[in-house]
């Protein structure tokens, strides 16, 4: 009866065999559903790369913008001036400090762009003299009376511009 114990194993070999495909076709799904999800892991992981350097040029952008200078600058181009002293108000309503309108013209671009105020500003030097031979019409030597009268109506920067009287 070898025919007989053939046609016994037949629907067990045929289940074994159905069995073996579908796993292997399972396993080849699996894979590609892995291999899916590996790309788009990288590129979402490339994405977050340029994302990630856009954020930081545009932090750069910010902090540029925000300083000091460009912010003094930008308010130039836009006609604002630097504010008078500022007031300030209590919580009783009263009002410390005088308050005083900004009267500074805007200052042309490419300037320093720092306001000093004017009790603060540096005066200029004063041009350096350099002294002249007499001329015979000038005495050489002017007389102590003349000398005296010239410096007590001197101005103090007239006297500093003026070339001393040789004694």
């Amino acid at each position: 009866m070898p025919g007989a114990t053939t046609a016994r194993r037949a629907p067990f070999v045929l289940l074994v065999v159905v069995l073996l495909g579908s796993g292997l076709i399972g396993l080849l799904v699996l894979n590609s559903s892995l291999n899916q999800g590996s790309f788009e892991l990288s590129r979402l992981e490339k994405q977050t790369d340029e994302l990630t350097d856009d954020r930081q040029a545009l932090e750069q952008d910010v902090d540029r913008l925000s300083a000091p200078g460009a912010l003094e600058r930008r308010a130039r181009e836009l006609g604002m001036v630097p504010g008078g002293s500022p007031a300030f108000l209590k919580p009783d309503g009263t009002v410390r400090g005088v308050p005083a309108p900004a009267t500074a013209q805007p200052a042309p671009l490419g300037t320093t762009g720092v306001w000093v105020p004017p009790q603060l500003a540096p005066t200029p030097a004063p041009a350096p003299v350099i002294p002249t031979p007499a001329t015979p019409a000038t005495p050489a030597t002017p007389s102590p009376s003349a000398a005296a009268s010239t410096t007590a109506s001197a101005t103090p920067s007239a006297s500093a511009n003026s070339t001393p009287a040789p004694q």
